[in-house]
């Protein structure tokens, strides 16, 4: 039994923000749902896809350290993620520092 139950869907931000050499992502998820959680650039460009499964409701913590889908490290500057499920979606800012 959860004793703490999430209530709603929510994407808070990161923390450290802003970062480097890595940061972590938390969200709620009030039901079970299928979930995607994508990093982008400031030109809106897809850096990496950080989650993309089914995921259970509740609290989920990710970790970004800062590297490409390629395993590239990214350059300082503002980034966006987004958190979408069927739905609904939310979007976010964070600054990487170098």
């Amino acid at each position: 039994v959860d004793l703490n139950p999430v209530s709603r869907f929510t994407l808070h931000q990161n923390f450290p923000n802003p970062f480097n050499p890595q940061t972590t992502i938390r969200f709620d998820l009030s039901d079970a749902d299928q979930v995607q959680l994508i990093i982008y650039n400031a030109v809106g460009q897809e850096v990496r896809q950080l989650v993309s499964g089914f995921l259970a409701s509740g609290r989920h913590l990710v970790t970004w350290d800062a590297r490409d889908a390629f395993g590239r490290g990214v350059g300082a500057g503002v980034y966006v993620y987004q958190l979408k499920t069927t739905q609904s979606s939310i979007t976010r800012k964070m600054l990487l520092l170098k």
